[in-house]
């Protein structure tokens, strides 16, 4: 006797598929190409507006005259002091124009002037500003007879007399105040190899000649007065 078949079993239904749009890339990679074409747009014309105003800049520099080392106060000036720089033109600044140099070479400063500074007009004076009224004598002061490193235009000073060489005065004359002559300094030289140096004194008219004399003795002393 034959066993009957079992019944087929019924499979699971599969799950619907969701539809998924079909979608191409083009469109992603045209937008990129045109993001990137537009920044190399912006670039291009900010490059322009760089070089624009490099041009501009440029064109507006102009040549003045600048301090090429320190120069104190009352002193002459020479072409070494001076040099040529070129600056971007500015309303607030008045620097003196190089093309000026060769009328500035001989003039004196009123004030001192520091290396790397731009000249003005406003720093220039026709004469010393210190006694043009008054003669001028030019006293060389051995190291030791003059304060060192202290004396500036424009100080007081009284030019001292020393006595002469193997002169001893002794009594009343010993104890005698020495003769002064009252004097303003006008320029100061820098020291030599023997730490000497060379002042121009300003001094009144009748005093010139005395001072002249004792400063060609080497009589003389400078000492400094109080600047209060």
């Amino acid at each position: 006797m034959e066993t009957p078949a079992a019944p087929p079993v019924p499979r699971p239904a599969a799950p619907a598929r969701s539809e998924v749009p079909i979608t191409t890339t083009a469109p992603v990679k045209r937008e990129r190409r045109w993001s990137v074409a537009a920044l190399c747009i912006v670039l291009a014309v900010l490059a322009g507006l760089g070089a624009a105003t490099a041009v501009t800049s440029a064109s507006d520099r102009t040549k003045v005259i600048a301090i090429a080392r320190d120069v104190p106060a009352g002193q002459t000036l020479t072409a070494a002091d001076l040099t040529v720089a070129e600056v971007s033109a500015d309303a607030a600044l008045t620097p003196v124009p190089a093309s000026q140099k060769a009328s500035v070479v001989g003039k004196r400063s009123a004030v001192d002037l520091r290396k790397g500074g731009l000249l003005t007009t406003s720093q220039l004076a026709g004469g010393t500003g210190l006694g043009d009224d008054k003669q001028q004598v030019g006293v060389q002061v051995k190291r030791g007879q003059a304060p060192a490193g202290t004396l500036a235009p424009g100080d007081k000073v009284l030019a001292v007399t020393t006595p002469a060489q193997g002169d001893q005065p002794s009594g009343k004359e010993a104890e005698a105040p020495p003769s002064t002559i009252s004097a303003v300094v006008v320029t100061v030289s820098r020291p030599d190899a023997s730490g000497n140096v060379v002042v121009n004194l300003a001094v009144n008219p009748t005093d010139g000649p005395l001072l002249a004399t004792r400063a060609a003795q080497g009589r003389i002393a400078i000492v400094r007065e109080p600047r209060s």
